[in-house]
């Protein structure tokens, strides 16, 4: 079964968007059915990475977003799936992407719309006030829900404003972690003492640099920290449009910006080489890096707005969107015993595993076996197989 997937706004080198359709793309593959990927880029490409086809359309870069890219052009588009043929349509982007569950529609192919994201949440980002905000949300929540066969959202925080609609076709998937790449053994004594000594805080905060991520937040909370007397210092994993105002904002903090790290586990080392991480994201809807750092046995403290909380759960700590109340919370998970506050973030990354994601969201394709269909034998297997 050939599942061709769309995406708006994947980064170039990664981002938790590009993180899950990498290991969903590798899930289906190893269920049996063949993932074709389409993404903007600056220039067009067919090339395949690890099981996955990847297929880039020129699109144009996004202004003040620090280089996302979008799809643009129907036509083009359009006659890319005609020569695609899927049998099954997935489309990451709730908005500018819509059209497509109407071609979907016409060519009798079953789809999906995967919410990465609150937009009602995106919109208050945005300077939205909040009862315009959530009304415009709620009208165009409602046509992505009509003109989709399925919505699959990863956490209850994401499908509420969904489920405040009444929508019908709606399913939850949450997504997984890899539990193998990110391991407590990456924790590196000297990793550590590249930022701190052994009597300091080391605070991590990993993500992309953007407004919607609020990673001043991160920094507010180390300077609240240390106006309060814990040696703390901080280290910011990634890169992205809000750099240099934070750079201008930490100026007098000991807060070292490690830019984009290549490779999964350099970023692992320092995820568990962390006494915690800081995940102050208002509008996550998941949240991978979070999840990363509990796997690498690091307790993360998470923006009680967000869906993090739901994700933590007890591993964690979540706080309201100030750097005193980050503050706060990190002095609350530090208060624990060590040992355990690492265990118990290592144990709550356990319960998201990539396999029982790729199965949820195969399942909300229409293209995962049943129970009904593993009692009925391997032809009604292949029958779900597309084979």
């Amino acid at each position: 079964m050939r599942i061709v997937r769309l995406a708006n706004f994947v980064t170039p080198r990664s981002g938790g968007l590009r993180t899950a359709l990498r290991n969903l793309g590798e899930g289906y593959h190893a269920a049996g059915h063949e993932p074709v990927l389409v993404v903007p880029g600056a220039e067009a490409g067919d090339r395949m990475e690890g099981s996955d086809r990847v297929i880039t359309l020129p699109g144009p870069v996004v202004p003040k977003t620090g280089g996302y890219r979008v799809l643009t052009g129907r036509r083009r588009l359009t006659r890319l799936l005609d020569e695609l043929a899927p049998d099954r349509l997935e489309v990451n982007d709730r908005s500018t992407l819509r059209w497509t569950g109407r071609w979907a529609r016409a060519n009798g192919v079953p789809s999906v719309m995967v919410s990465h994201e609150s937009l009602a949440g995106l919109l208050r980002v945005w300077g939205a006030p909040g009862g315009l905000g959530d009304r415009l949300a709620d009208r165009l929540n409602a046509r992505t829900a009509e003109v989709y066969d399925r919505v699959v959202c990863t956490t209850d925080w994401a499908a509420a404003e969904f489920r405040r609609l009444g929508t019908p076709n709606l399913h939850q998937v949450p997504l997984g972690v890899d539990l193998v790449t990110f391991d407590p053994s990456r924790r590196k004594p000297e990793v550590r003492a590249r930022y701190a000594r052994d009597d300091e805080v080391l605070l991590v905060h990993c993500s992309r640099l953007s407004p919607e991520k609020r990673p001043e937040l991160a920094v507010d909370a180390l300077a609240a920290l240390r106006a309060a007397g814990v040696p703390a210092v901080l280290v910011v994993v990634g890169d992205g449009p809000r750099r240099p105002a934070l750079a201008y904002r930490a100026a007098r903090l000991p807060v070292h910006f490690a830019g984009f790290l290549s490779g999964r586990e350099a970023v692992a080392e320092i995820l568990a080489s962390a006494d915690v991480v800081i995940a102050p994201g208002p509008v996550e809807t998941f949240g991978l890096a979070g999840l990363e750092a509990l796997a690498c046995g690091t307790p993360v403290v998470v923006n009680a707005a967000s869906a993090l909380p739901e994700v933590v759960g007890a591993a964690g700590a979540a706080a309201a969107g100030t750097g005193e109340a980050f503050a706060e919370a990190v002095q609350e998970v530090l208060a624990r015993p060590e040992e355990g506050r690492r265990a118990a973030a290592r144990a709550r990354a356990e319960e998201f595993g990539w396999p029982a994601a790729v199965d949820g969201f195969l399942r909300a394709h229409g293209a995962a076996p049943s129970p009904a269909d593993v009692a009925a034998g391997p032809a009604a297997l292949e029958r779900v197989a597309g084979r």
